[in-house]
């Protein structure tokens, strides 16, 4: 993924050497000139069905997950140490993806007649606290519609290497996007609806909504990227593959076959590997 040369977003926060439950230190990143503009040969039918869903579909039934779901039990926190010179690169490559949804989305939601409100991505090591609850690291990136920011403590992307066999810039880039793409649907109101919906569903139809609401997050993410690519040319050979690659790694059904040795498909709540 081609990404040094491009903007950096002034909506990160960063709360990794604060300690657990602390303000967090916000810094705006310098601005940089953007990636060179070219063209895409197509990303495949992940972004036609995220096409369609966008600009024709009906978004009234893709509901957005509740605050409740992303909610954990307190646990005391440690200031941290200096991050690592790694740890710094990720951020700032996170950064720079953050900030290209933003451009992204701007342009979408203008040609749609729409304001794109843009969220804040917050950095985090061990657990955080957020307006849908604390999460600890092993909830994984997540996004919480009740303060409109996406969370994610770095040391994901080492489990997405090593545990998920997903390694690569653009598969780290997928996972912003997806979360990103979370926050597009509460624009578009549909976080309001998930609640309202699964207050009156069974357990199982409540999972069955979520998995619907995960696969057009990432959906909206291969919009991101045929639009980005579009306008800035930041794909490489084989950034379609690692994103795909890592989407299907965080499946329910082999995550769950990692877990406990067998599958429950009315437990899922993300998608099949073979759907995501």
């Amino acid at each position: 993924m081609r990404w040094r040369g491009g903007r950096r977003s002034s909506n990160v926060e960063d709360r990794r050497r604060r300690g657990f439950g602390g303000g967090g230190l916000r810094f705006p990143l310098s601005s940089r000139t953007p990636v060179r503009a070219g063209g895409i040969g197509g990303i495949g039918l992940l972004v036609l069905v995220g096409l369609y869903l966008f600009l024709n579909g009906d978004l009234g039934d893709l509901l957005q997950e509740t605050p409740a779901g992303r909610q954990e039990q307190s646990v005391p926190g440690q200031a941290r140490g200096p991050a690592s010179a790694g740890d710094d690169e990720l951020a700032d490559f996170v950064s720079v993806v953050l900030a290209d949804t933003e451009d992204t989305w701007r342009v979408l939601f203008r040609r749609a007649g729409d304001r794109y409100s843009e969220p804040t991505l917050v950095l985090f090591s061990g657990a955080v606290r957020s307006a849908c609850g604390i999460a600890q690291s092993a909830t994984g990136p997540f996004y919480c519609p009740a303060d409109r920011k996406v969370y994610i403590d770095l040391s994901f992307y080492d489990d997405l290497k090593s545990r998920f066999q997903a390694p690569g810039d653009f598969a780290q880039a997928y996972v912003i996007a997806h979360e990103v793409g979370h926050h597009v649907q509460t624009l578009l109101g549909v976080s309001e609806k998930v609640r309202a919906a699964q207050a009156r569903a069974s357990r199982g139809e409540a999972n069955a909504i979520q998995v619907r609401m995960e696969l057009q997050a990432d959906c909206l993410a291969g919009i991101w990227a045929h639009h980005a690519d579009r306008a800035r040319n930041i794909l490489e050979g084989g950034d379609i593959e690692e994103a795909l690659r890592a989407a299907s790694a965080i499946g329910d059904d082999r995550l769950q076959k990692q877990s406990q040795g067998y599958v429950v498909p009315d437990a899922f709540t993300h998608g099949t590997s073979e759907q995501r």
